[in-house]
């Protein structure tokens, strides 16, 4: 079970990942991208994933398609397509996805995209 405030969750977290809570089917991550940084090209081929944006400004690049997307907008990637995010703001993107079914391990923090990929 997890109950919490997503929004006031999501607008606090300073890192770059930080997953909040692991099911068996699903996972909760907020993220924290800097003014120009980037999620990086990636595909989940078996997990479909919902993305919220509670501060700031995206690109999101999926299947080479750009979408703009801002304050209270929500994205979804369906396995198996290419996606990428991009901080197109001039402040911290602060956004909250889900992954269904989960991605990483359950508790994961990487307080950076550099630390974040070194776990990859």
């Amino acid at each position: 079970m997890y109950k919490d405030n997503i929004e006031k969750q999501t607008e606090d977290n300073v890192n770059f990942r930080h997953v909040l809570a692991t099911g068996p089917h699903l996972q909760l991550v907020v993220m924290a991208l800097k003014p120009g940084e980037e999620i990086g090209l990636e595909t989940h081929e078996d997990t479909d994933q919902f993305f919220r944006i509670e501060v700031g400004e995206a690109t999101f690049i999926i299947n080479g398609e750009e979408h703009t997307a801002g304050d209270g907008d929500a994205v979804i990637v369906p396995a198996g397509k290419e996606h990428n995010v991009i901080n197109k703001g001039d402040v911290p993107l602060k956004l909250y996805t889900i992954y269904a079914p989960p991605h990483h391990p359950e508790g994961t923090v990487h307080k950076t995209k550099e630390e974040a990929d070194a776990a990859e």
